[in-house]
């Protein structure tokens, strides 16, 4: 990459520039302290920090060029200290992607990305989407908010989308890693902040839409919420769009007046919507199946193929993210034993994640670690009528205190048996978290008992189940730590319940 090709893809973005365009940058940074000798510093104007406030630092460091969304005499460089190059732009985020991709060889055009974006079900519908591919031999990465996988390399998700820089250098390594396909979830704020700018996409993907996000720090309203999950339709080949959401046709239109270059799928597993039957790929005959997990049965039509498959994950809702999964994979091609084989062997790290040694009752990890998800879970699981419904939960400390109230009223109303126990105390007493968690349990008459260490109280949980029961483990998930206020030591609900299990 050398400057003239970031000024050419920029086009009418640039404001002014100096310096030699034929340079080449050694790296691409938007933090000063990560900025390589003779590498490209950007500007970007955070939350928290302003990086026009530390172009000088960058220069120190060894920044060769500057990227900056204000004037250069804005940048308060010191007499004498200046960059060898400076490009000024309209929007210096959209000019980082654009750097971090040439930078990095524009990997997503080598690959074949499908993008994931919704309120909720994105971390589901990616993990059903790697899963069905893996079943037809195509080694596949993917991004996502609980681990990052860059063809068999397997590292912890700090964020959901990850800035531009880092995602370029993470696609550039899946292909490095022979991977041909990869899949991600994208975040609002990874469309409004312009961390996918610039990528490839050959397939969008539209879940939903809920009054979620709207704080100061993400989105003003949820229009603005919406324009912004929108912005992907503007930037991928072809289209999967949910029949069941009230902004299918928003999103469709988003889709036919920038995008529009390729397929537009609908997809419906409401059987009771008007427009159900128009859906490209709809479900039917929806069965729920209890065993040592929980599982769901239905019935698919598709443009490719008609089948019966298994999902092997619980709950209606994921009917309808399967249906978006088998869209993108039969877009890509894959035949439908792969894609049955996918959904059947489907798991998503701590998202009712079923520990399964054998054993006559279901044990399902999750988490779900405020009211509203524990609520719609436990709900959720009751449809699949167990003989009885063991949770086992805490709340995380220095957090609000209404969650601990809120939970556990849930739990008593939904549950047949509570077990309350520690989540991440962090710098709280566990005691005190635990009768916060009381006061809201006895606003019911759900039946419980307090065991603080939960290695304990899973362990109590798995001991007293029989054939049929639920335990239910929430609130942790996929985390594999407990923190405290001086420590934090390794713990896994599924390592733990597994051996308990074992040991039965």
């Amino acid at each position: 990459m050398i400057l003239r090709d970031i000024i050419e893809l920029l086009g009418g973005d640039v404001v002014a520039a100096y310096g030699d365009g034929a340079y080449a940058p050694s790296g691409v940074a938007c933090d000063h302290r990560k900025v390589a000798p003779g590498g490209l510093f950007v500007c970007i104007e955070g939350f928290v920090a302003d990086g026009h406030n530390f172009a000088a630092g960058a220069i120190e460091n060894g920044a060769a060029v500057i990227i900056t969304q204000k004037p250069a005499v804005n940048l308060n460089l010191p007499q004498g200290v200046k960059p060898a190059a400076l490009i000024q732009v309209k929007d210096s985020r959209k000019a980082l992607a654009a750097a971090a991709q040439l930078f990095y060889g524009e990997p997503t055009k080598k690959l074949s990305l499908a993008g994931i974006t919704g309120t909720k079900g994105k971390t589901t519908t990616v993990y059903m989407i790697r899963s069905i591919l893996q079943a037809a031999g195509i080694k596949t990465g993917m991004v996502g908010t609980i681990e990052n996988d860059v063809g068999g390399e397997i590292t912890e998700a700090a964020e959901t989308t990850p800035e531009s820089v880092e995602l370029a250098a993470i696609f550039s390594k899946m292909l490095k890693n022979g991977c041909s396909h990869a899949v991600m979830e994208v975040s609002s704020q990874g469309l409004a902040l312009s961390r996918v700018g610039y990528c490839d996409f050959d397939i969008g993907v539209f879940l939903n839409l809920y009054k979620d996000h709207i704080s100061p720090h993400e989105h003003a309203n949820i229009d603005e919420y919406f324009a912004a999950k929108k912005k992907l339709f503007g930037m991928c080949k072809n289209a999967v769009i949910n029949g069941d959401a009230a902004e299918c046709g928003a999103v469709g239109e988003m889709f036919a007046k920038n995008g529009g270059r390729g397929a537009a799928l609908i997809y419906s597993a409401d059987e009771s919507d008007i427009n159900h039957a128009r859906a490209d790929v709809r479900a039917s005959g929806i069965e729920l199946l209890r065993g040592r997990g929980a599982h769901t049965r239905f019935d698919v039509e598709t443009p490719w193929f008609n089948e019966t498959v298994t999902l092997g994950l619980p709950g209606r809702y994921n009917v309808s993210n399967a249906l978006a999964a088998i869209s993108v994979c039969g877009l890509l091609g894959i035949p439908k034993s792969a894609i049955a084989e996918g959904l059947r062997n489907a798991k998503v790290r701590g998202r009712t994640q079923a520990v399964d040694a054998g054993q006559d009752f279901t044990v399902l990890v999750d988490y779900a670690h405020n009211a509203a998800s524990l609520e719609a879970l436990l709900n959720m699981l009751r449809e699949y009528r167990f003989t009885s419904i063991t949770t086992v939960f805490g709340c995380g400390g220095n957090r609000a205190r209404d969650r601990r109230f809120d939970m556990g009223e849930v739990s008593g109303r939904l549950s047949d048996f509570t077990i309350v126990t520690s989540d991440n105390p962090r710098k709280e007493a566990p005691g005190l978290i635990i009768a916060d968690i009381e006061t809201g349990l006895r606003r019911t008459n759900g039946k419980y008992i307090k065991i603080e260490d939960r290695r304990e109280a899973i362990g109590y949980a798995i001991n007293n189940a029989v054939k049929g029961d639920l335990v239910l483990i929430a609130g942790k998930g996929h985390e594999t730590g407990q923190t405290f206020a001086d420590r934090t030591v390794p713990f896994d609900d599924v390592t733990v319940a597994n051996e308990y299990i074992l040991a039965k």
